[in-house]
């Protein structure tokens, strides 16, 4: 059966495939309303809009946009047309529109119906237009732009010209005063034309409107001429003044007049101006606030409202809640539109397609089949749907929809294309009527979609296929090929990958296709070889002139070999192997070498083992030369497949790189979106090398330690991990030497204080035997070296290969030995131990990594057998301990303990002799006391037992030396001798007046035991004497102090007579009493013979100076006696006197003065000793000469 004779309607028939919103023949009027399709999406949007419209009859409403979109195609210009015909009433063919939907039974909802019908009654001016058209390039896209076309078009339905603004408001006004008729027809009496004829050309008829305004007496001439002269000039349009004339306009007519303004293909016009948009915006919001639901905007869109909003920002948010009815053209709604108008079959065509499938079912499920990454494309449901669609496939609809949207924005020729496009509904008659005189059983390539566009695609693009179909290399399947993969080259939903390719080559339920697939490989070979198409990974790509200029740029950018390998490395060590150390465990990391060929990533690195991959440009090796290399390398050795694939995607990635660095700055418009579409391939590239990479990995060989190993993993990654697990488990063969993973904690633990019961047998039950005698051995091995062993080195050692130990390892393994007394450390020349430091300072010693270079370690040496002897022997005599143990570290800190209470007691002692230095052995104590410091300053344990041994002699000693010394301190000895030296002190400062013998012996005896080297055997014999000296002392004292008194009394007695005699004397009495009574008090409480001798001189001094007081006293105040003198002139006889001069009196004899002196002053401190008359008369000469020289003029000595 024919094609053609399957459809229920002529396919060749005239159909109007383009909805053109100015097309007003009744023809054409007739054919869209009998031919409509109203869809059940279509049913609903009738139903939403004329709800929403017949509301505003009875409530007013601010809410009167409409936004129609739809893709490309989709029917949304029809639907807006159909609206106009509905809601103006229209008459076509003696039918009203509303009785095309009724007739037909297109709807049968009476409610919509009686909707759509009260609708049509209301009255109303409907202006259907293309804003694209109607704005002319006089308009512009100013502020003003889109208020213009619709002042154009409003005035153009009320019969004002539309193009010249400022005229037609010449018109309105000449129409409100009730003359524009009379105006038309006085004009074309003057013209000889109708005014609407010869307004357009209102410059050259400038007089002939002046005189009609005259003739009329409407203008003065000048008026008329200034007027026409400046219209232009003066006329000014506003938002607010159109919306103005809008409102005025539906008053005029009547209370429910609406005006309604249907917009087509406004989104398109707005595009991403800004202005445009908040202009359009701004129309709305007015009009709906001003006319409440009288004046409508309905318009339609490519995009809904919603994402236009989104996308271009919240300065279109209002817009939103002005289009407040939404209307969304879906595919489905354009895929039952052309099932119902143009493939609708006839019985006998149904029956002969449903079998036809029934037969065919399942080589047409496997013929025609897309990749899983493909957005969703419609198959053939079952036999009702293939005999629906026929010679179609439902995928065809949806990708032909988006296929128009992409040509819109990419490939049209001019800005905008939906006037004169192609919509859907013709491009698939067309392509039906390719095939209508051909047998059941041929499908529709999807390139012959193309022949129906090629005229409205633009020359860059159209200019590539004819060039094709013009080159003799390519045959009539590369031309169609090209042709669709023009036509999704910018369709995101679905890949030019040969799969894809080969369904959309399919013409024929009976191709085969796998053959299908070979002439669609064969074919984009040819293509690629004629530079016409670009293979991007499994994707092909259609390219212009200007791609094609730019890809031979490209490919001609210089890639050296380096560059290839590093971008390899990159991703192999970056993104799918991304460590940097092997992760043996949770534990244990090891760093490796990374390297692919001979090419080190990242510089040179010398860790312990290694990861190298040889790619396809590496160096050609043998299976024994991969086998010498791993175990000469220490390394796995990856070998990559001989498969260039990647390397070639890589080279191209770079070229494409370097190219668009070097051309970054100064692109045209077209360039630029090559430009971006070069980094977009440039980033597919990337991630196609990271697959390509990983498939290689998967299929490496792969080399360890000297054998071609058997791996079990599958991917990349985890090849690799087990390759190195293997090359790990081989160079670290020392590693299991570590049976525990010691943490922080547990190096705090074994270095705690634990009463340092440590015995020799411990390291049998110590875990990690074997690695604490590998840390011996090396430090040993250093030591022969002469090399110093730090804590660095130690843990860099056994890092590396054997061992593979974390630092934390190391640091345990210290610790251990270090508690075991097998190794010293050393900290800044300072030896650590046990005792000196804390456990807190040697862990931080040993962990941290500011101690790491700082801390030696070394064999410690163990203490002879006489050495901890003689340390024992010490602690025994000396310190009166023992200690059992025979460890060095326990007897040390033993010792120490002991001597640090035994310098206590010495300390103790040493204040003692700073408060009395006198005390016995001071000298012995100070020299003990050195000799014990010196060893307890000792902190290296080799030195303190070598020491301890050396001084061992000077040690005892001083223990026998010391103890009587200590047992002075500590009972009463020391305060006995101390009463001793204190009565030694009193007779020190007595002995020369001191002449009795038994005092002296007794002294003598004191003094002996005192001043002894080593008293101690006779301090016993203290008691005893101090009581002896104590009772001779005091009788010795009580006779000097009975001679002495009767001294003092008699002094007193005499100062005391001479004051009795004084009138003055109470000024005396107090003062004399009391400083003689203090005296005789001084004398009582005296406990030195020294001090009692001494009152006798402080007595005759005391008198001597009370004496000159009294005296000093009296005389200051002794009355003055009268001078003898008169002043001239005064009477001194009777009143009036004598007159007689008075005889002088004689001088007055002078006053002499007292001097008290001292007998024993005179007779000085000497003894007389007088046999004699002359012995007298010496004495008493020697007493005149010191008394003369006492004696001065006017002087009396008193002697007392």
């Amino acid at each position: 059966m024919m094609i053609r004779d399957m459809f229920a309607d002529d396919i060749n028939r005239k159909i109007n495939g383009v909805i053109k919103v100015d097309q007003a023949a009744d023809d054409v009027i007739e054919q869209e309303l009998n031919e409509y399709v109203i869809t059940r999406e279509l049913k609903k949007h009738f139903i939403t809009f004329f709800n929403y419209y017949g509301d505003a009859f009875d409530q007013p409403t601010a809410d009167m946009g409409v936004w129609i979109s739809g893709f490309f195609g989709s029917g949304k210009s029809h639907f807006l047309k159909i609206l106009s015909y509905l809601l103006k009433n229209s008459v076509v063919e003696g039918k009203r529109a509303i009785e095309y939907f009724t007739d037909g039974k297109k709807i049968e909802d009476p409610m919509l119906i009686a909707k759509m019908t009260n609708s049509g009654t209301i009255s109303s001016d409907v202006m259907l237009f293309n804003i694209d058209s109607k704005g002319s390039a006089k308009v512009g896209s100013g502020k003003e732009a889109i208020v213009e076309v619709f002042m154009k078009v409003f005035n153009e339905m009320q019969g004002y010209c539309g193009s010249i603004p400022y005229l037609a408001e010449f018109e309105r006004q000449l129409d409100d005063e009730g003359r524009f008729e009379e105006f038309k027809e006085k004009f074309e009496q003057i013209a000889g034309a109708p005014w609407e004829k010869k307004r357009q050309a209102f410059a050259v008829i400038q007089d002939k409107v002046v005189k009609t305004l005259v003739e009329m007496d409407f203008m003065s001439e000048e008026a008329a001429r200034n007027w026409c002269k400046n219209a232009k000039g003066n006329y000014d349009l506003s938002i607010e003044k159109f919306v103005s004339l809008v409102q005025e306009y539906c008053a005029k007519k009547g209370s429910n007049h609406h005006v309604i303004f249907l917009v087509d293909e406004i989104g398109q016009y707005i595009a991403d101006d800004t202005q445009l948009m908040l202009n359009l915006q701004t129309i709305v919001e007015d009009l709906g606030t001003a006319c409440r639901g009288k004046a409508w905007v309905i318009v339609t869109s490519q995009e809904d409202i919603d994402s236009i909003t989104k996308t271009k920002g919240n300065d279109f948010s209002k817009i939103q809640g002005r289009f407040d009815t939404r209307l969304s053209l879906s595919a489905s709604n354009v895929d039952e539109v052309i099932r119902r108008r143009i493939l609708e079959k006839n019985e006998i065509a149904k029956q002969t397609l449903r079998l036809l499938y029934e037969k065919n079912e399942s080589i047409i499920k496997n013929l025609i089949t897309f990749t899983k990454d493909t957005a969703d494309k419609k198959l053939y449901a079952d036999k009702t749907d293939f005999a629906e669609c026929y010679p179609f496939i439902p995928y065809q609809f949806n990708l032909l929809g988006q296929v128009l949207t992409a040509v819109r924005t990419h490939g049209a020729s001019g800005k905008h294309l939906s006037d004169q496009s192609r919509s859907m509904l013709a491009l698939f008659q067309e392509s039906a009527m390719r095939v209508m005189d051909q047998e059941e059983g041929v499908l529709v390539p999807f390139s012959y979609f193309y022949d129906t566009l090629h005229k409205f695609i633009d020359h860059q693009h159209s200019q590539v296929i004819s060039d094709a179909e013009d080159n003799s290399k390519l045959d009539a399947f590369d031309v169609e090929l090209l042709k669709v993969l023009f036509m999704i080259k910018y369709v995101k939903e679905i890949k030019a990958n040969v799969d894809n390719l080969t369904t959309l080559m399919i013409s024929s339920i009976y191709d085969e296709r796998v053959e299908v697939r070979k002439k669609v490989e064969q074919s984009l070979k040819r293509l690629i070889g004629e530079t016409l198409v670009q293979k991007n990974g499994e994707i092909y790509i259609f390219l212009t002139n200007e791609e094609q200029e730019i890809n031979n740029a490209i490919n001609s950018e210089t890639v050296e070999l380096g560059e290839i390998i590093g971008e390899v490395s990159m991703v192999i060590f970056e993104e799918i192997y991304k460590e940097k150390k092997f992760r043996y465990s949770n534990r244990y990391m090891f760093p490796f070498n990374q390297k692919v060929d001979d090419r080190f990533y990242k510089g040179n690195q010398s860790n312990g083992i290694g990861l190298t991959v040889i790619t396809p440009y590496g160096s050609e090796y043998t299976d024994a030369a991969l086998r010498l290399l791993s175990a000469s390398e220490q390394s796995v050795i990856m070998k990559l497949p001989n498969d260039t694939t990647f390397l070639d995607e890589i080279r191209g990635s770079i070229q494409i790189y370097k190219y668009l660095n070097k051309n970054a700055s100064g692109a045209q418009d077209s360039f630029e979106s090559i430009r971006r579409a070069k980094e977009d391939e440039r980033l597919e590239k990337k991630d196609r090398i990271k697959i390509y990479i990983e498939e290689a990995l998967k299929n490496a060989d792969i080399y360890v330690n000297g054998d071609k190993a058997v791996i079990n993993a599958k991917e990349a990654s985890s090849r690799i991990d087990e390759a190195m697990r293997k090359l790990v488990e081989t160079q670290y063969n020392k590693l299991t030497y570590m049976e525990t993973a010691p943490e922080l904690s547990d190096i705090a633990h074994v270095l705690r204080d634990d009463g340092g019961q440590i015995t020799l047998g411990v390291e049998d039950t110590t875990p990690n035997k074997l690695a604490l005698e590998e840390v011996l051995n090396v430090i040993d091995l250093n030591n022969q070296r002469h090399i110093k062993t730090s804590l660095k080195a130690l843990t860099d050692k056994f890092a590396a290969v054997p061992y593979g130990f974390d630092p934390k390892d190391v640091q345990w393994l210290v610790a251990m030995l270090f508690k075991q007394g097998r190794i010293s450390m050393v900290l800044n020349s300072q030896t650590l131990s046990l005792l000196s430091n804390s456990h807190e300072e040697l862990v931080k010693y040993i962990t941290k990594r500011e101690y790491v270079e700082k801390l030696l370690i070394d064999i410690r040496v163990r203490a002879t057998d006489r050495q901890i002897r003689s340390v024992k022997e010490v602690i025994k005599d000396y310190f009166g301990g023992s200690v059992s143990s025979e460890d060095d570290d326990v007897l040390m800190k033993a010792f120490k303990n002991f001597a640090k209470n035994k310098k206590q007691f010495f300390d103790d002692i040493m204040v003692e002799y700073r408060i009395n230095p006198d005390l016995p052995s001071k000298s012995l104590m100070e020299k003990a006391k050195k000799n014990l410091e010196v060893v307890m300053n000792i902190t290296d344990s080799v030195e303190f037992f070598k020491t301890v041994d050396e001084m061992r002699d000077d040690l005892l000693d001083d223990a026998e030396d010391t103890t009587p010394v200590f047992d002075f301190f500590k009972g009463e000895q020391k305060k006995i001798f101390e009463k001793t030296q204190k009565y030694l002190g009193i007779f020190d400062k007595s002995k020369t007046y001191v002449r009795d013998q038994k005092v002296l012996d007794v002294v003598a005896k004191m003094t002996e035991i005192v001043k002894g080297r080593n008293p101690y055997s006779q301090i016993q014999k203290l008691p005893e004497l101090n009581e002896q000296f104590s009772d001779v002392y005091v009788e010795l004292m009580q006779k000097e102090v009975e001679q002495m008194r009767p001294i003092v009394e008699a002094d007193f007695k005499i100062v005391r007579d001479v004051l009795a005699d004084k009138i003055f004397a109470d000024q005396f009495t107090s003062k004399v009493n009391r400083s003689f009574e203090e005296l005789l008090e001084k004398l009582k409480s005296s406990n030195e013979i020294a001090a009692v001798k001494n009152i006798k001189l402080e007595s005759d001094t005391l008198k001597l100076r009370l004496l000159d007081e009294i005296e000093d006293y009296e005389r200051s105040h002794q009355p003055t006696e009268p001078s003898g003198e008169e002043h001239p002139g005064e009477d001194s006889g009777a009143e009036g006197g004598t007159g007689e001069t008075p005889m002088p009196k004689p001088p007055a004899a002078p006053k002499k003065k007292r001097k008290n002196v001292s007998i024993s002053s005179v007779a000085g401190a000497r003894t007389y000793s007088l046999e004699n008359e002359q012995d007298i008369d010496r004495f008493l000469a020697e007493m005149k000469v010191k008394l003369m020289e006492e004696l001065e003029d006017d002087t009396i000595i008193t002697l007392s």
